[in-house]
């Protein structure tokens, strides 16, 4: 039986929504959302929130988490990458001599998941040999059809050029979109490369309508309506 620790990332800076991560969506923020979807899941021993705020740390350890160490600064800004967040919280529990066989990151973001979706995850680990498993959603847009990028000119043209012409998104080459759901992976990957694309990475594909990530008001409107519709 394999034994993991779910890591939660929860900085207090958020320019886009304010207070994003404690914000109460129908009663519960993305916090604690999150950490009910860990406490639901099999074979975890410890469920660790990295934070920088006192107040994200106070309702996190409420929560019934650890805030077993509390985030640097320079881990905490807007362009933070947060593999380097992952590696703190790793390198960390090394120091504590900690045995897991795997890392489940949990982003907050993502209040419409299932802990079923984390679980499929985490299975897929265990049965491949893959270094991490990201969640991928079917894409609204393709970069070979209708995303555009455009030159210092004004001119537009697609992101991907192709040789062969495109003229529906059907005939375009398929393509997802990463989503915030959860990421399963080796510890001794994230120590030992610079980013999740470095090694064998594994998908699980999610339902559009579950794989929401937010990043704005519009977002944060839009899954408080979905889930008062699910309520």
């Amino acid at each position: 039986m394999r034994n993991y620790i779910v890591l939660i990332c929860a900085r207090g800076g958020s320019k886009g929504v304010p207070n994003k991560n404690i914000r109460p969506l129908l009663g519960s923020s993305l916090l604690e959302r999150s950490i009910k979807i860990a406490k639901e899941l099999k074979n975890v021993s410890r469920i660790i929130v990295s934070t920088d705020s006192k107040k994200i740390a106070d309702l996190s350890t409420k929560a019934e988490a650890e805030v077993p160490f509390m985030r640097p600064k320079n881990l905490a800004l807007d362009d933070s990458p947060e593999w380097l967040v992952w590696r703190h919280a790793i390198e960390f529990l090394n120091k504590e001599k900690e045995r897991f066989d795997g890392l489940i990151v949990i982003p907050p973001t993502a209040p419409l998941r299932k802990s079923s979706d984390v679980e499929r995850c985490i299975k897929y680990y265990e049965d491949n040999k893959f270094d991490i498993i990201i969640t991928v959603a079917d894409s609204y847009r393709n970069p070979y059809f209708n995303m555009v990028k455009i030159d210092n000119n004004g001119f537009a043209s697609t992101v991907i050029q192709n040789n062969k012409k495109i003229h529906r998104r059907q005939d375009s080459p398929k393509v997802y979109d990463m989503t915030t759901i959860a990421y399963v992976v080796n510890p001794n990957y994230v120590i030992n490369n610079d980013g999740i694309f470095s090694g064998n990475v594994g998908s699980i594909k999610i339902p559009v309508e579950r794989s929401l990530d937010i990043d704005t008001m519009y977002d944060f409107h839009l899954a408080k309506f979905i889930l008062s519709k699910k309520k």
